[in-house]
């Protein structure tokens, strides 16, 4: 068990020239309870559940579970899931001292949506920010997944 500690932001310029992987993420949440998110997900040929706690008062650090599943058990248990699927396609960003920023670009209800998370070892810690990044969203609710299946980014304009 363990407790995941990032950063989020949007994404303001072209971030693709420093990507070193990109992979296509299908998800669902069995549970999107801020309390006790539970999702499944099919990330290029794996599937995983993953259980999230309710993030801290400014929203970057929070009790992160997740094991890996056969995928033919993910694809039974989307069936299971909340309405609304996210379907993003996620790159990878190296950054100082080994970190890395994640990047994800949705599709469907939420095109038009780039966010980029960085996984810190702690709060404080500091990180070179890349000119591509944009506004930090760190604890903003709209910008977590499990909340852009309830209210899609093509429905905030």
């Amino acid at each position: 068990m363990a407790q995941e500690i990032e950063k989020k932001f949007l994404v303001k310029r072209d971030f693709k020239s420093f990507a070193i992987k990109k992979t296509r993420i299908t998800q669902g949440y069995l549970s999107s309870v801020p309390e006790r998110t539970v999702r499944v997900r099919i990330k290029g040929s794996k599937g995983f559940i993953t259980v999230k706690g309710i993030g801290n008062k400014s929203g970057a650090s929070r009790f992160e579970w997740e094991k890996e599943i056969p995928v033919s058990e993910v694809k039974l248990l989307l069936e299971l899931c909340e309405s609304g699927i996210i379907d993003k396609t996620r790159y990878i960003v190296p950054a100082v001292e080994g970190l890395k920023f994640e990047v994800d670009e949705f599709y469907g209800e939420n095109e038009g949506l780039t966010l980029a998370e960085i996984e810190l070892p702690s709060e404080d810690h500091p990180f070179e920010k890349p000119g591509w990044l944009g506004t930090e969203v760190t604890g903003d609710p709209k910008y977590y997944n499990s909340m852009l299946i309830e209210n899609p980014y093509k429905r905030w304009k």
